[in-house]
């Protein structure tokens, strides 16, 4: 029978409280008493709050639990399920113990999922669901090294055997804490897998010590007792970073599964800070503005009166400069009679909005601005350990994506990518060297893959991602993101997708918002069937005339030429869009190539 030697020492707490480290990271916050809740939950319909200490005593018996299963450091184990508080409490416990933690999308399908298990060599697994379970037994015979298959409902089972693993073997678990070193790995993340089979990024502990601890140094980013809405799936590193930045910063987590509830929640909760991908905003956006086009006499004038002086409120409040007397006093008028109803949709009392995970359009953050809605885009991807840089409160430029975070450098290559530089750069790709190579210099910068500029102020405007730029038959390159958003910032838009790699002309493939063209028929007296739409010669005319308004400011070259509207929207279900709702781009092209092809005949 093997043995263990059982060390004679405890490691002293202090050792390990100043490693960078998650395990460290947690021990310190889970040490303050916070008399607000470290996370709300819902249950039947009301919020339940859950303290710092209840979370920390259910986190070291979910550890104890797994060590009792024989789960050891460097192993790894992943994670599936939506965002909510089990996911949050076997992360810290599957990093108390040195696992490598595995983050999968609930939503991959189960042969991406085996693939990742497979790839990752996964001893076991946590699952939210019997779905999830049926998935994984699914193709078991491609994971024989899986030996652990865990559900988020066996939790309490696991607790009693940790509760009752350490009576019998005190300490071991702060011994298999103090094990932790900074540069163990404790996450692979997943690429999203638009061009191919997802890699996984090697994070070491310090990569996302160091990627939470800079946002301490931003100041009134997100602060003590906030309270944020967190839909974000925690298989994202941006979900991910919010995670641990509740706990290192000490704020509270308001954990919500279906993201398709947000609306609904938001008044809820009512958060002061929201993170998001752009794709709700758009859709906040393209509501709030279809009201707004709908409104009549008086109202409608007050309506554009207000919008008239948040607009000119706007520069003021960018750059931390009080507002003129008069101007001021108008724009309280307008924060009663206009801002403050818009407001109240997302809970009555947002400091701001966060935007990351793709790209967020100018007009749109422009436009929330003028409602007296902040939202600071940020940027960053995977193999930065999450984001590179933000908007600041009182240092916003619209249209970029602000200035570096703390620790972090930033220059363009004489392509125009942009480099990146920090303590949170990845350790590479899991076996996969000559991919990590294409990506890491030698003297430590990551290529990120994006083209941008960063003006004289240091500001970064990210331009496109450069595998995504085309090159049309006459040489010129094209950026598709910047026309794409532009297209999304009418209401009727979803989603545009531009092509025109080595064609003689730039066309798109757009699709419509259900909602807004079924309100749109309906005021042309036609059926709302967005699917019918497609081809409504009075609706083809509508976009006709929303693509030319955006030629206008295009050069000849960018300029739309042919558009297809199709009839029906880009999705998850269909393996279009990435998890942060990003378009995968190769996807969609295969599957209307017969769309495509007929634009270029």
């Amino acid at each position: 029978m093997a043995t263990e030697t059982i060390p004679t020492e405890r490691p002293h707490v202090d050792d390990v409280l100043e490693r960078r480290t998650i395990p460290a990271l947690w021990r310190r916050a889970t040490a303050k008493a916070r008399s607000f809740p470290a996370y709300l939950v819902e249950r039947d319909g009301s919020w339940d709050e859950v303290s710092g200490r209840e979370a920390a005593e259910r986190v070291d018996l979910i550890a104890n639990g797994l060590l009792a299963l024989g789960i050891r450091k460097g192993e790894a184990f992943a994670i599936i399920g939506t965002t909510r508080l089990e996911w949050v409490l076997v992360d810290f416990a599957l990093a108390l113990v040195g696992a490598t933690i595995v983050p999968i999308y609930p939503n991959s399908s189960s042969a991406e999922t085996a693939y990742i298990l497979a790839d990752s060599g996964a001893v076991g697994v946590f699952v939210e669901s019997e779905k999830q379970r049926n998935k994984i037994d699914a193709n078991r015979e491609q994971t024989p090294g899986l030996r652990h298959l865990l559900g988020f409902d066996g939790l309490d089972s696991l607790a009693e055997s940790g509760e009752q693993w350490a009576a019998e073997h005190p300490g071991r678990l702060e011994q298999a804490t103090a094990a932790i070193d900074e540069d163990d790995l404790f996450t692979l993340q997943y690429t999203s897998g638009t061009t191919g089979p997802p890699k996984g990024c090697m994070m070491r502990h310090r990569n996302y010590f160091e990627m939470a601890d800079c946002i301490t140094r931003v100041p009134g980013f997100v602060v003590e007792r906030d309270v944020m809405l967190l839909y974000l799936p925690l298989a994202h590193n941006f979900g991910r970073l919010m995670h641990l930045l509740g706990a290192h910063i000490g704020f509270t987590l308001a954990l919500l599964p279906n993201a398709l509830r947000v609306a609904e929640v938001l008044p809820e909760v009512k958060p002061t800070v929201f993170p998001s991908v752009p794709r709700v905003y758009e859709k906040v956006y393209t509501a709030i503005k279809g009201q707004f086009e709908s409104a009549t006499g008086a109202k409608a004038k007050l309506i554009q009166w207000a919008l008239h002086v948040g607009y000119r409120a706007s520069p003021y409040k960018q750059q931390g400069r009080r507002l003129p007397p008069a101007l001021a006093a108008q724009h309280r008028i307008a924060d009663r009679l206009v801002y403050a109803k818009v407001k109240e949709r997302l809970g009555g009392r947002l400091r701001f909005g966060v935007a990351g995970g793709a790209p967020l359009a100018q007009e749109i953050a422009e436009f929330f601005h003028a409602l007296d809605i902040l939202i600071l885009e940020g940027y960053g991807l995977s193999e930065c350990t999450t984001a590179c840089s933000v908007n600041l409160m009182e240092s916003i430029r619209f249209g970029t994506v602000g200035l570096p975070l703390p620790g972090f450098e930033l220059k363009t290559a004489e392509d125009g990518e942009i480099l990146i530089r920090s303590e949170t750069i990845f350790a590479g790709y899991l076996g996969d060297e000559e991919a990590t190579r294409a990506v890491l210099t030698g003297d430590g910068w990551l290529r990120s893959g994006d083209i941008g500029e960063i003006d004289h102020d240091g500001f970064v405007r990210i331009t496109d991602r450069k595998k995504d730029l085309i090159v049309t038959a006459g040489g010129k390159n094209v950026a598709p993101q910047n026309i794409e958003n532009a297209l999304k910032s009418s209401r009727l838009v979803s989603q545009a997708l531009v092509v025109g790699d080595r064609r003689k002309y730039i066309a798109a493939l757009i699709t419509l918002d259900p909602d807004e063209a079924a309100k749109w028929a309906v005021e042309q007296g036609l059926p709302p069937d967005p699917a019918r739409l497609a081809d409504e010669g009075r609706l083809r005319a509508e976009v006709k005339r929303l693509v030319g308004d955006m030629n206008s400011g295009l050069s000849r070259h960018e300029q739309v030429k042919r558009f297809a509207v199709l009839p029906r929207d880009f999705t998850l279900e269909e393996d279009e869009l990435t998890p942060t709702l990003k378009l995968k781009r190769r996807v969609c092209e295969r599957h209307f190539a017969e769309e495509i092809e007929a634009l270029y005949r």
